[in-house]
């Protein structure tokens, strides 16, 4: 893990990583009015994703560094990290599976084996506190029964060996895993100060019999494993990535990538706020140049003819269709590192590494095809990356917003609202008992609109298609139960018509004053 976080860190301060998340689920269905609603605003959607990035965790992680070889070529390296959060001392966290995004998962061959016995560590800033005052106070309370049991078999063998050993002289503990390795040498150093111990490997670790001065000597050397520094170093696992892709303030690239920037922020950060604005203004701060090609691509698809509701896959075999770019010599070259050539040989879409790499090459296509519209194909010279980045500047920190009150969350300024199609309002006469689920369904067949309740007997519907809108209102002009009409503010808002109640009574009241007042003054 060490040697890789050099690499990536050599690798992202020279060029930007795309990268892609896999999670246990997306949406949960036990949670209270969490589906996705045109009329949903940003805050709001915010607030029902992480009830629900709370309740799943990351499986895999992908991180594509595409390096610029030469002047329109670039070579990509390409990670894939399975992920498992932190158990280490007192830590043990709860996450849900959802059986949809299991099945899901499972039939593009994700290998759940790797995920639960081989996944890397991380942990945010909260659990990284916990698990800090846990080695001051200089705990030892193991977190599941499996590790107490290879405790037990290797201070039973060490106890057994140790009574006729000779200093200086070392025995083999063999099977550990993960954190037992840390786990029996702490346990050993702590009940018997005649011991040393060493890891050998990952799954083995080395216990000498040594002198009281020896112990010492060896306690303070700066390469002793049992630190707590270097604990808590392999404690953070995957999070020490993490901070070096923020230290690193390169641009980061993803696709529809609200909900990855939530987990990024949950699992590997901190908790996230419940502040929608503090969190917009938290991850400006760790990235502040975001690029999602979800925004990018869905601006320029009628030019590209990208198919409809087109997935990562799909936007990147338009964008590498020979009709697309027939003969254009200036158009970027990708190419994978020969470590990551499975990936050229074989498609492996919902990998996360793999999804990473479409992800970066989606956004140099789409930047190329730009740049070309933007000089109307008069380019003099092989584009360089600062030129693609130049020609993206409208798209940048624009996160994609799925069905909702804005089309992309804007994590460098102000949300700006979408322009939908016209609200409408239904009144109910003579079919009491309506919910919003029975106003659904009896739109359904006709059209898809998301439904609100106004009052008793009002629905607001709103939909992204103008055409859906005509026909509503032309359908159900003369039904018998159902009055539809454009929503307006001053008409239909219940806060207006409540104002205007409390007006009208207040202005009768002046009157009938008035009016008893100059009767009475008529009597004197």
């Amino acid at each position: 893990m060490a040697l890789l976080c050099t690499v990536c860190f050599k690798a992202v301060q020279r060029r930007p990583g795309t990268f892609d998340m896999e999670f246990t689920g997306l949406y949960s269905a036990s949670l209270q009015n969490d589906k996705l609603s045109l009329f949903d605003s940003p805050m709001e959607r915010y607030l029902k994703a992480k009830q629900s990035v709370q309740h799943f965790t990351v499986t895999q992680l992908g991180l594509a560094i595409f390096s610029n070889e030469s002047s329109n070529k670039y070579v990509v390296h390409s990670y894939n990290f399975f992920l498992f959060p932190s158990t280490w001392g007192v830590t043990d966290v709860e996450f849900t599976l959802s059986a949809s995004s299991i099945q899901f998962l499972s039939h593009y061959g994700f290998d759940y084996n790797k995920f639960l016995k081989d996944g890397i560590p991380y942990m945010n800033e909260a659990q990284e506190k916990i698990l800090h005052q846990y080695l001051l106070e200089g705990s030892r309370k193991v977190s599941s029964a499996l590790d107490r049991d290879a405790l037990k078999k290797a201070i039973d063998e060490v106890t057994c060996w140790i009574a006729a050993a000779e200093e200086e002289e070392t025995m083999i503990l063999q099977d550990l895993s993960g954190y037992q390795v840390l786990e029996v040498q702490l346990v050993l150093r702590q009940a018997l100060q005649n011991v040393w111990t060493q890891p050998l490997g990952i799954k083995k670790v080395m216990v000498k019999k040594v002198s009281p001065q020896r112990r010492r000597l060896l306690e303070n050397s700066p390469d002793d494993c049992c630190q707590k520094e270097l604990i808590l170093l392999s404690a953070r696992g995957f999070t020490n990535l993490f901070q070096i892709l923020v230290q690193a303030k390169k641009p980061l690239v993803g696709h529809n990538m609200l909900m990855d920037l939530m987990h990024l922020y949950d699992k590997f950060y901190k908790p996230l706020p419940e502040s929608y604005e503090e969190f917009k203004r938290n991850i400006h701060n760790l990235f502040p140049v975001l690029i999602d090609t979800k925004t990018v691509t869905k601006s320029i698809w009628k030019k590209c003819q990208f198919p409809l509701r087109s997935s990562l896959l799909e936007v990147y075999a338009v964008l590498c269709s020979s009709n697309l770019n027939p003969k254009d010599s200036m158009c970027p070259k990708i190419a994978l590192a020969s470590e990551c050539s499975r990936y050229a040989e074989k498609k492996s879409p919902h990998e996360a590494g793999y999804d990473a790499f479409l992800c970066g090459s989606v956004l140099l296509k789409s930047a190329h095809l730009l740049l070309c519209t933007s000089t109307d194909g008069a380019l003099e010279a092989d584009p360089c990356f600062p030129q693609y980045l130049s020609v993206l500047a409208e798209y940048l920190n624009k996160v994609n917003f799925i069905r909702g009150g804005v089309s992309s969350i804007n994590f460098s300024g102000e949300d700006v609202p979408c322009h939908h199609p016209p609200l409408l309002v239904v009144h109910v006469r003579g079919w009491p008992g309506l919910n919003e689920r029975q106003i659904y369904q009896e739109f359904k067949a006709l059209c898809r609109f998301d439904v609100r309740r106004l009052s008793k007997n009002q629905f607001l519907l709103l939909s992204n298609k103008f055409k859906q809108v005509r026909l509503v209102l032309r359908d159900y002009k003369h039904h018998p139960h159902l009055r539809v009409s454009v929503y307006g503010h001053w008409r239909h808002s219940p806060g207006v018509n409540c104002l205007l109640q409390v007006s009208g009574v207040v202005a009768l009241w002046s009157v009938l004053a008035f009016v008893l007042g100059g009767a009475t003054c008529c009597l004197f």
